[in-house]
């Protein structure tokens, strides 16, 4: 049984390629985080190697061990936490080369998982190449990634891409509800949170501390509107240091940011029904009699061109420090 939910396009082809034995020696999953990606690479790797006629039935030894991490022919290849790059390596490429030349220790294929593909390094994705240009027999490589732009487009050329997409809210909040139990207010405000993804309402549901991070970044967002310009280029100097640490927790609080500034345009223009914060109506509806459309509009362009600077690797301190004075 496929595991993904939501991504009905994606598993049925996954299902017919299986089934008849005709499918891609490389394949390329992308969207963004939390849609189920590394869950249909898992399941694809289990239903590659699964001994049942109704791959993959989760049951059997195959399948249970793919799923532990602990099948010797199915490898995930990852970000060596200590390098300091945080890349995957071509050490790493390399090892996988030259596992890819052995035959499958016991399994019917040999399957490498590279999460966060989009973290290879220059050379590594250069060296990885050569295996798409020259694909082995009994060996499928899965690329997962929610930053397909950064792979380079030779890479990407030589997979098979498999796109998934946000579900609708609606989805969502359905699935929340009757699926995994969530009480009404709960999922209709972790399914706008969301912003169609899946996974990471699920385990906002599960996990509690992840809406207690959401309200920490707002009471921060807040404070920033009335703080001094010392304090703000304080803080925007602690983004650009966390930043460099962690490139997603950065873009996550300025997704936040977005979100906040477009709930506050929506409540201004008397669409207070569309909004994504449902928990903070009351001070949403307070903050917007103090600001302007005109304000509201120039705040959420301002955060865009930051997001477009920040891609482009401009120096990010500089370009936090220019948001935050520029901050209603």
């Amino acid at each position: 049984m496929w595991q993904v939910i939501g991504q009905q396009k994606a598993v049925m082809l996954m299902d017919r390629s299986v089934k008849t034995g005709q499918f891609a020696h490389a394949f390329l999953f992308t969207g963004p985080p939390h849609t189920g990606k590394m869950t249909l690479a898992r399941n694809l790797a289990q239903a590659l190697n699964c001994g049942s006629d109704n791959r993959p039935c989760n049951e059997c030894s195959s399948c249970r061990r793919v799923a532990a991490g602990k099948h010797p022919d199915v490898q995930v290849l990852q970000l060596n936490l200590e390098d300091r790059k945080k890349v995957i390596t071509i050490e790493q490429v390399e090892n996988m080369q030259s596992n890819a030349s052995l035959p499958p220790y016991e399994g019917k294929y040999k399957v490498f998982i590279f999460e966060d593909a989009d973290k290879l390094s220059h050379d590594a994705a250069n060296r990885l190449l050569k295996t798409l240009e020259e694909p082995m027999p009994q060996v499928v490589i899965i690329l997962v990634t929610s930053r397909e732009s950064d792979l380079l487009p030779t890479v990407i050329s030589r997979c098979q891409r498999i796109e998934m997409p946000p579900l609708p809210i609606a989805v969502v909040e359905e699935i929340l509800a009757d699926k995994y139990g969530a009480p009404p207010e709960d999922a209709a405000l972790l399914s706008r949170l969301s912003r169609g993804r899946l996974g990471w309402a699920i385990s906002a549901l599960q996990d509690r501390s992840l809406l207690e991070t959401r309200q920490s970044r707002i009471g921060d967002l807040l404070e920033m509107r009335s703080a001094s310009i010392t304090k703000r280029l304080s803080y925007a100097s602690d983004l650009a240091s966390r930043f460099g640490k962690s490139r997603e927790e950065v873009d996550d609080i300025m997704e936040l940011w977005l979100r906040w500034w477009n709930d506050l345009l929506l409540v201004s223009a008397g669409n207070a029904d569309r909004i994504v914060n449902l928990d903070h109506e009351s001070e949403l509806a307070e903050q917007a009699q103090n600001l302007t459309i005109p304000q509201l509009t120039r705040a959420l362009r301002d955060l865009q061109e930051a997001g477009r600077q920040l891609e482009q690797n401009v120096n990010p301190r500089l370009v936090l420090e220019v948001l935050m004075l520029s901050m209603p």
